[in-house]
């Protein structure tokens, strides 16, 4: 096999990890973070009371499924390098169950998701993430202007 498509294999295999990620979410089914990332899988920032590794974010996502059971996360926008991938992506739902404390209200959400995946040829070994947990809360009815 020649170096051009080694290199593009690489590519698809570690893109493919990634949107594994995003569909354990929207298809519902956790267990496809075992064949995403790896068994000691840095996610920074752990939510309160999360474990690095898969096992960690499991839990989170059948919580997130649970408040938010039409889930779907779309990505918007995906840049890559070996071994490195960024993502800007959405999630969007309708919240009808309690989400960090908030009860059901119904509502339709779309949440901003900007991530930084590290991988190893094969699967996600670090992911930094940042979502739009405050327009959650406004778009929620909590918060309605800054003080």
């Amino acid at each position: 096999m020649s170096d051009h498509n080694e290199a593009a294999n690489r590519l698809m295999r570690e893109r493919e990890a990634v949107e594994k990620i995003y569909q354990a979410f929207s298809l519902q089914n956790p267990d496809l973070l075992d064949e995403a990332v790896t068994p000691d899988w840095q996610d920074i920032p752990l939510a309160p009371g999360q474990a690095n590794g898969p096992q960690g974010l499991k839990p989170i996502i059948r919580s997130f499924i649970a408040a938010f059971p039409d889930v779907q996360i779309v990505i918007q926008d995906l840049m890559q390098l070996p071994g490195k991938i960024a993502v800007r992506a959405e999630i969007t739902g309708t919240h009808q169950g309690t989400f960090m404390g908030v009860e059901a209200t119904g509502k339709f959400v779309r949440i901003r998701l900007h991530e930084m995946h590290e991988l190893n040829g094969e699967r996600v070994t670090k992911t930094w993430h940042m979502e739009d947990w405050f327009g959650l809360f406004m778009q929620l009815g909590k918060y309605s202007s800054l003080p």
